[in-house]
C-alpha cells in the first residue's frame, strides 16, 4: 500500500467525517466494494483509520461563551451543540444529548474567518524561488488550478490558523487571465483533502490604464523608455486581446452546446476553453483585479455589456464610485486598508474610511490582504484590516460580516460557512476577547467539528528561547 493511498484514505475519514456515518457502515462499504482492491493488511489499517475518524467526530457542547452568530443575535452567554461535524443547535440553553461539554466562560465564539484572494500556501519564502509557485507563465492560462499547487505542510498555514483563519482561497497570478481558484480548509494532510470547493472563480487581472509620463532622460535601469504613443498603443492592444479572448471562449461554448444538441459537429476539446465554460455561461463569477479608477470603470462597462458576474478585488479607488458599484451589485474584496494614499492630494485616512464609504452606498465589502509575495505570511493580520475600518466608521457587524459571511457568499458556500447556524459546518474559533481587538488571543479552533492545534513556528520559537539556559 503506497503512502499516498494511505494518506488519502486518512483524509477521507478525518476531513469529511460526515461521509462516515458510523464505523460499522464504512466497514461494511469497504468489505463489500473494496475487498478485491485492498489486501487484508491494508483493510485493517483503513478500518483503524475509520475508527480514528469517528472518535474525532465526537459531539461537543460549547457553553458559557459569547456566541457571535453573525446572522442573528449575539448570545451572551450562549451554547452551541456540534454533532457529526455540523452545528446541531444554537441558543441560550441547548440540550447536551450526551455531548462532551467545553467551558468557554469569558471567551467569544466566532465562525471561522475566510481569507479570500491570497497567496497563502503558494509562497513560503519570497527569496527562495523553489518555494514560490504563485506566478504562471503566459498571458492567458484559465486552465491553471491553484488548489492543486498549495503546500499543505507550509509553516505559514498554522500561523494564520492561530488567529482564527479557518479557510483560504489561494489565487494564481501572472498574466491577464491567470487561472482558477478554489476554497481550502486550514486542516488536512493533502491539498485534495483540504479543498472544500473547486473552482470558485476565474481571475482576470485588468490591463493597466496608466501611462508613464517620466521624461526619457530621467528613466533609470535597463528598461528602454517608451513614448506616450507607444504606451497607449500597447494598452489598447492588451484591452483588445482580453476582450477577444472572452469572445472566443463564448464562441467555443456556443459551438459545444450546438454540438451536444446534435446541430453541428462538436469541436475538439481544448483545455483552456473547457476551463472557461462555467464563466462565459455565467455559472461562476469572474474576479476582476483592478485598483486604478479607469481600470475599474472599464471592467464594469465590459462586464455589463457581456452580462458577466464579477467581483472586484484590490479595489484601491473603489471609494470614488461607490454608487456605481452598488447599482451594479458588484461586491468588493478590499485589500488596501493599510495602503498609503496614491496621491498627495488624498487625506491620510482615505483607505481607512473606504470600507465605510462603500458600505454606506450599499456595497458588500469583504476584506483581503493582497497578492504580493510578502502578503502570504501576513494573512494572519486579516482581522486587523477590518478593525481599522471599524475605527474609522464601519459598523462592527459589517466588519465581522466582511471576515465571515460576505466571503462565504462570494465563494458560493454561504449555505455551509460564514455564520453560526444549525446545519452549517462546525468551523469555529474562540478567543479571550473581541477578534477585532489586536490584544485578543485565539484559544480554540475547530475545523469541521474537529479541534485543530494552534501551535506554529512562532510558538515553537517562543517556547525554545523562553526556556533557554541563563548565562
Amino acid at each position: 500500500m503506497t503512502i499516498f493511498r494511505f494518506r488519502h484514505l486518512c483524509d477521507a475519514g478525518i476531513r469529511n467525517p460526515q461521509r462516515v456515518t458510523t464505523g460499522m457502515e464504512w466497514d461494511k462499504s469497504i468489505k463489500n466494494g473494496l475487498a478485491g482492491f485492498f489486501t487484508k493488511v491494508e483493510l485493517a489499517i483503513v478500518l483503524v483509520v475509520s475508527g480514528f475518524a469517528a472518535v474525532h467526530a465526537e459531539s461537543l457542547l460549547l457553553t458559557g461563551g459569547t456566541v457571535h452568530t453573525i446572522t442573528g443575535e449575539t448570545l451572551s452567554p450562549g451554547q452551541v451543540l456540534i454533532q457529526d461535524a455540523k452545528i446541531a443547535a444554537v441558543g441560550k440553553e441547548v440540550a447536551a444529548n450526551g455531548a462532551r461539554e467545553i467551558d468557554l466562560a469569558g471567551q467569544h465564539l466566532y465562525p471561522g474567518i475566510i481569507s479570500l484572494d491570497c497567496v497563502l500556501g503558494l509562497i513560503e519564502i519570497e527569496a527562495v524561488r523553489a518555494t514560490a509557485d504563485a506566478v504562471e507563465v503566459g498571458d492567458y492560462a484559465p486552465d491553471v488550478e491553484s488548489w492543486i499547487a498549495i503546500n499543505p505542510d507550509s509553516e505559514l498555514l498554522p500561523v494564520a490558523r492561530a488567529n482564527g483563519i479557518g479557510y483560504f482561497e489561494p489565487v494564481p497570478t501572472g498574466g491577464i487571465v491567470s487561472g482558477q481558484s478554489g476554497l481550502l480548509a486550514m486542516s488536512g494532510w493533502t491539498a485534495e483533502a483540504m479543498t472544500i470547493k473547486k473552482p470558485i472563480a476565474l481571475h482576470l487581472f485588468w490591463p493597466g490604464m496608466e501611462l508613464n509620463t517620466t521624461p526619457p532622460e530621467k528613466v533609470t535601469g535597463k528598461t528602454k523608455p517608451k513614448s506616450l504613443e507607444e504606451q497607449a498603443k500597447e494598452r489598447r492592444a492588451k484591452l483588445h486581446s482580453t476582450i477577444e479572448f472572452f469572445e472566443e471562449a463564448a464562441a467555443y461554448a456556443k459551438a459545444r452546446e450546438a454540438g451536444d444538441k446534435g446541430g453541428m459537429r462538436t469541436p475538439e476539446r481544448v483545455p483552456a476553453w473547457e476551463a472557461m465554460l462555467p464563466y462565459v455561461r455565467r455559472e461562476l463569477p469572474i474576479v476582476v483585479h483592478a485598483d486604478e479608477l479607469r481600470q475599474i470603470k472599464a471592467a464594469i462597462t465590459w462586464a455589463g455589456t457581456n452580462q458577466y458576474k464579477i467581483i472586484l478585488a484590490g479595489a484601491r479607488d473603489a471609494w470614488k464610485i461607490p454608487e456605481l458599484l452598488a447599482s451594479k451589485k458588484i461586491p468588493v474584496i478590499y485589500e488596501h486598508t493599510f495602503t498609503q494614499p496614491s496621491k498627495d492630494t488624498e487625506p491620510y485616512d482615505v483607505h481607512f474610511t473606504a470600507p465605510q464609504v462603500l458600505h454606506k452606498a450599499g456595497v458588500e465589502v469583504s476584506f483581503g490582504i493582497g497578492l504580493k509575495a510578502f502578503d502570504a505570511p501576513t494573512v494572519r493580520n486579516l482581522p486587523y484590516a477590518a478593525a481599522q475600518a471599524l475605527a474609522f466608521g464601519l459598523p462592527e457587524q459589517e466588519a465581522l460580516n466582511g471576515l465571515t459571511l460576505y466571503p462565504a457568499r462570494l465563494a458560493g458556500v454561504a449555505d455551509r460557512l460564514g455564520s453560526i447556524e444549525p446545519g452549517k459546518e462546525a468551523t469555529l474559533f474562540s478567543a479571550d476577547g473581541n477578534v477585532l481587538d489586536i490584544r485578543t488571543n485565539v484559544k480554540h479552533l475547530w475545523v469541521a467539528g474537529k479541534e485543530v492545534g494552534l501551535e506554529s513556528r512562532h510558538t515553537r520559537l517562543y517556547d525554545k528561547y523562553k526556556n533557554r539556559p541563563k548565562p
